[in-house]
Formats: C-alpha cells, sequence, structure tokens
C-alpha cells in the first residue's frame, strides 16, 4: 500500500501552482492526472483540447507546420 501524503516536492509544486491562472492550474492538473493514469484510469480531453487537436491534424493534413524561427520562440516562451 502507498504512504497517502505528497512529497515535500510536490508540495512545493501545487504551493506555486496556486499563484497560476485558473487556465495553467487546469493544464498542470491535466498533466499530473495522466502521469498519475499508470494507477487509474486515464481523464479524456475537454472539447476544446479536442477541437485543437482536430485544428491541428487538419493544419498538418494541408501541410501548414510552424516555422523554425516560431518553434524557437514557443521553447523560449517557457524557458526550453
Amino acid at each position: 500500500m502507498y504512504h497517502r501524503s505528497m512529497t515535500k516536492l510536490l508540495e512545493q509544486a501545487v504551493e506555486t501552482a496556486r499563484s497560476l491562472a485558473p487556465e495553467k492550474q487546469d493544464e498542470i492538473a491535466r498533466l499530473v492526472l495522466l502521469a498519475a493514469a499508470d494507477d487509474q484510469a486515464a481523464t479524456g480531453l475537454t472539447a476544446e483540447e479536442e477541437a485543437s487537436f482536430a485544428e491541428s491534424r487538419a493544419q498538418a493534413a494541408r501541410g501548414e507546420f510552424a516555422t523554425d524561427e516560431q518553434v524557437s520562440a514557443l521553447w523560449s516562451k517557457y524557458g526550453l
């Protein structure tokens, strides 16, 4: 049986997430739930996420891809 308390690192992450916008908090929550899916049923996508993926697939089918500069800008935005 697993210990049910959070680790210090997870507590720190949750505390940091509290200061973020609700949309960002939801994004983080979905990522945590997906990461924990090994022990649980996976969570589904929201209608907005489904629509975003459908649009992305349509853009790819049309050959519309981000430029190297756009990709670099996105990575930089998140400090990667």
